[in-house]
């Protein structure tokens, strides 16, 4: 399967000439200008494998390695042998360097960078902003400080190795290794001498302070009048990214704070702030901190809302409204250390993992604002409608749902109504095709209802599950049928004839304005209402009809 650093193609690539190599010479410049990776040549797309009766002779890789050089731009490649798959047909890898102090560029003068399995090109005005990336992609692999496995103490790589083994997250080949071959597998050392990524996790305070720029961490807590009543640093790199991570959790007390809610016999408690979400969000701020740019990890405490923010934008490809998609990692070995570690949940964002907390907790989504040099979170702690949680906990409890439906189920929820267009906008889907992957489950086992077609497609919580659920929910005209809809408004107006639609929204506040307004046009177009006035002032009346 392809992912960040790996692409496969068909040897018809090499075949078609020069089209099938500037599409090869676009990968290698995508790649470069990333972290690097591999181009398997050589694999069917509908297999996955090599096909069987497939042969790859030495010019045929010497020259496509060639050609290669000659279409790339600040590119360092370089070739496999012939290799063989298990069903005996050959392939071959192209291995392609991360460009470190340049930017990578076709001969045509374009820019690539690798976003997940894809190649995007870079705008004219991104070219910047790849620059500094760059600079964030290799850190971790730089050796700057010239400090040696015998500068550091003897446990702290020994404690590293322990907790790696105890991990079941690894295999048992480097559960096997010794703890300098760790060190070199997740690397901390390149050669004799610790990386930044090694000196941040095995040097001491002093070590750490010399490389730019360590994690630092702020915890601020403000009152009602933003004013600070507590703040908290951690500006003396004593500790490791884990054990900085541990202190965090520990000292922020008033991230731990809840509410009860009554569940019949007992009291359900919900977190302001869910613990797992709280690790999410420092871990992000962690793991997708720019160590090129100064600045301190922000924790800001409101009797509202928690505000995570930390030093650099997001990463190239990467926004507020694709983020629950999208896999660029600015550091991916300490992600990778993170992940082994079991202190992240993957080696994504982890915000289809927010979502879907926030989703179970009937919480707001969380809310992202990135500029060139930070990236803000704001969490809220409200909870925006606890009378759906007993219907949330009863669904979760009867069916078994994927985290795609819990996060769907939630929102819908919250929501009561909502239309597919919005639905799609909030689950950051670009196309409705997608979305099917997210209602259709829940559709087929009748807990959302789908009413509409197109994009007047709505859905809503299926009324027989509130039956069936034995639940004491308020009643909203949200989810009204839409003739009633109709209905409620003719009789509206038979109580107040001339009226504007605002003024009808303001006697049926349960109804969307926007529903109003559609039935209203409807009505009027069907000759049922009749209207007078401009269009910014228009009234309407129920038509008369003759009486004989």
């Amino acid at each position: 399967m392809e992912r960040q650093d790996i692409e496969y193609k068909s040897l018809q690539k090499i075949h078609s000439g020069d089209k099938g190599f500037k599409d090869l010479s676009v990968t290698c410049v995508a790649l470069a200008n990333a972290q690097g990776g591999q181009i398997f040549i050589g694999y069917d797309d509908k297999t996955g494998e090599p096909p069987a009766e497939q042969r790859v002779s030495v010019k045929e890789i010497n020259d496509t390695t060639s050609r290669l050089r000659s279409l790339c731009f600040n590119v360092a490649l370089a070739s496999s042998s012939i290799m063989h798959s298990g069903n005996g047909g050959q392939y071959f890898i192209i291995t392609i360097y991360p460009s470190v102090h340049s930017i990578a560029s076709t001969s045509d003068g374009k820019f690539y960078i690798r976003i997940a399995d894809r190649c995007e090109p870079v705008r004219s005005e991104d070219i910047q902003r790849l620059a500094n990336d760059k600079q964030s992609f290799q850190w971790e692999l730089v050796c700057t400080h010239k400090v040696s496995l015998s500068d550091i103490r003897p446990e702290a790589l020994k404690d590293f190795a322990e907790h790696i083994r105890q991990s079941d997250r690894i295999s048992e080949h480097i559960r096997q290794m010794s703890d300098i071959e760790l060190a070199r597998n997740y690397n901390l050392t390149e050669g004799e001498y610790l990386t930044n990524l090694g000196i941040l996790w095995l040097g001491n305070a002093s070590q750490r302070s010399r490389i730019m720029y360590p994690i630092t961490v702020q915890y601020i807590v403000y009152d009602n009048q933003d004013r600070k009543i507590r703040k908290r640093d951690w500006h003396d790199n004593i500790l490791n990214p884990a054990d900085l991570l541990l202190s965090i959790e520990k000292e922020a007390t008033e991230l731990k704070y809840s509410y009860e809610f009554p569940e019949g016999l007992f009291r359900k408690q919900i977190y302001h702030y869910h613990p797992k979400v709280i690790r999410e969000l420092l871990l992000n701020a962690f793991a997708h901190k720019s160590f090129c740019i100064s600045g301190d990890i922000m924790i800001e405490v409101y009797p509202d809302r928690l505000e995570i923010s930390n030093p650099g934008g997001l990463p190239l490809g990467v926004t507020k409204d694709n983020i629950l998609h999208q896999r660029q990692r600015r550091n991916p070995h300490f992600i990778r250390i993170m992940h082994d570690l079991k202190l992240m949940e993957g080696e994504g964002s982890g915000y289809d993992l927010i979502y879907e907390l926030d989703a179970r907790d009937s919480k707001r989504l969380p809310e992202i604002e990135s500029d060139f040099n930070y990236t803000k979170v704001t969490q809220y702690s409200e909870i925006t409608n606890g009378g759906i949680i007993p219907l949330l906990d009863y669904t979760l409890n009867h069916y078994t749902l994927s985290q795609k439906d819990i996060i769907t189920l939630g929102i819908v929820a919250v929501k009561q109504k909502i239309l597919s267009t919005e639905l799609a906008r909030l689950l950051q889907l670009s196309e409705t095709d997608r979305m099917r992957n997210y209602v259709d489950k829940l559709v087929n086992l009748d807990i959302l209802v789908k009413r509409g077609k197109k994009k007047g497609t709505e859905f809503l919580i299926n009324p027989k599950l509130v039956t069936n659920a034995h639940l004491n929910i308020k009643t909203s005209l949200k989810t009204i049928e839409p003739y009633r809809i109709e209905a409620l408004i003719e009789e509206d107006l038979r109580l107040h004839p001339g009226s504007r639609i605002s003024e009808i929204s303001r006697r049926l506040p349960d109804i969307e304005i926007r529903d109003i307004r559609k039935f209203v046009y409807n009505l009027a177009h069907n000759g049922i209402l009749e209207s007078s006035g401009s269009k910014t002032n228009r009234i309407y009346f129920l038509k008369q009809v003759p009486t004989e």
